[in-house]
């Protein structure tokens, strides 16, 4: 397949974007941003995604804010430009070295080469490991519009299928990790690796007991796990713990009946993902 008729715009900088999206929409056009295209391209080929023109972010790589990692008080930001495999190779410091190791899940390294962070919060899918990293570690998107920019937190960004809460005339300049996590993982199940995981679980313990339980393929959006969460405050870390927590979060959800496994074989999916991850998290915990 190849993708229906488009425009094609190329922006300079966050400036030129935000106006080039407010011109086309105007002028009755379904514009679109392409950062890496990993996301956008294939269901563009298969005309899953229909935009009438396309603006070009690739200049953007040449800004410095844009194309970095750097410290933000006890928290991380990354920019928007900046590709999951710099995030694969770059030393995070102990408190989100999981946002390192998640790389691993993300498809194969040509599409780690020039896929972006902020481009795969922002498509939204809800099994994708950085909408979940999102969620766990408390991340804010930074979102810049005609009204200047806004602060997104993670807990309102993802509204659905592919649904954000970023407008559509709005560039996602950077996401900010507020929320250090010495003690977490990452994992996930797809039939090879490379593929879109079936379900996926982010995962953290906190210091003085408790946690965090992020699982994706559930439901239209990655969903925390209130449940599992309060399995994980009441009790003492170990492997008792960690597979009754897993046990509460395959109760808790609704996961859906499709073509890549019913909502039973999703149930049994996540609770063996959240406490495999629970094991991976305490592990790393311990060898600090």
């Amino acid at each position: 397949m190849k993708p229906a008729a488009f425009r094609y715009h190329r922006a300079h900088d966050v400036t030129d974007a935000v106006g080039l999206l407010g011109e086309l929409a105007a002028a009755g056009e379904d514009p679109k941003l392409i950062a890496g295209g990993q996301s956008l391209m294939p269901m563009m080929n298969f005309r899953l995604a229909r935009p009438t023109a396309l603006v070009d972010l690739g200049p953007l790589r040449r800004e410095p804010a844009l194309n970095s990692l750097r410290p933000n008080g006890s928290g991380l930001t990354i920019g928007a430009m900046v590709t999951h495999r710099t995030v694969e190779i770059s030393e995070l410091g102990p408190d989100f070295s999981v946002l390192s190791r998640a790389m691993r899940w993300v498809g194969h390294l040509p599409i780690r080469s020039r896929g972006t962070v902020a481009g795969s919060i922002v498509h939204g899918d809800a099994t994708a490991e950085w909408c979940l990293l999102a969620l766990l570690l408390d991340a804010v998107i930074v979102a810049e519009g005609p009204g200047g920019p806004r602060e997104i937190p993670a807990a309102e960004m993802f509204h659905g299928f592919y649904t954000t809460a970023v407008e559509p005339d709005e560039v996602v300049t950077a996401v900010s990790f507020t929320r250090p996590a010495p003690k977490a993982a990452l994992t996930e199940f797809a039939r090879r690796h490379g593929d879109f995981a079936i379900v996926d679980a982010a995962v953290s313990l906190d210091a003085d007991g408790g946690g965090r339980v992020v699982l994706g393929g559930v439901a239209p959006a990655p969903v925390r796990v209130p449940e599992a969460e309060a399995v994980l405050a009441g009790g003492v870390p170990g492997p008792a713990l960690f597979a009754e927590c897993g046990d509460a979060a395959a109760a808790a959800i609704d996961p859906p009946d499709d073509a890549a496994g019913s909502a039973a074989y999703r149930r049994r999916l996540a609770r063996t993902l959240v406490t495999q991850a629970l094991h991976e998290a305490w592990e790393k915990g311990e060898t600090r």
